[in-house]
């Protein structure tokens, strides 16, 4: 089950393939996530070295955050994948063109995961095109429940 999704991630990219990541929080971020206070729309991921990190998450503090504890809502945080899926996904960002998008954030055996999206972007004409198909089968829907 989701905790957070990214729908604007499947507006703007196609997403080619998906992984399930860990995270690297902190006591307070995993309370702050369980409230539902975390917001991942203009977050992106980045490789740096050999490792993956995921820039631009937001996650509000809890009012009864601890005092004694520096919060800072949108820190760089680790991603945690196999070494064979971070080497796959830096060889096909670096040469192939794609990106990496956060997708959702879940729980996986109480522990929370992101699963991000090996992603093409969109050209505006694509979306359009994916916005008449909605629509159509929408109306398709209406149409159907009209005719019963």
């Amino acid at each position: 089950m989701s905790i957070i999704d990214n729908r604007k991630a499947y507006h703007d990219y196609f997403i080619e393939e998906k992984y399930e990541a860990g995270l690297v929080l902190e006591g307070w971020e995993v309370k702050a996530i369980r409230a539902g206070r975390a917001n991942i729309k203009e977050a992106y991921i980045i490789v740096r070295g050999e490792e993956i990190f995921i820039l631009g998450m937001h996650i509000t503090p809890l009012a009864s955050a601890s005092t004694h504890i520096r919060t800072d809502p949108t820190r760089t945080r680790k991603l945690l994948l196999h070494g064979a899926e971070i080497a796959r996904l830096i060889g096909k960002v670096e040469r192939a063109g794609f990106t990496l998008v956060p997708l959702d954030l879940h729980y996986a055996k109480g522990r929370v995961k992101a699963e991000i999206g090996l992603a093409k972007g969109k050209k505006q004409y694509d979306k359009r095109e994916d916005e008449k198909k909605r629509d159509w089968e929408r109306e398709k829907q209406r149409l159907m429940r009209v005719k019963a």
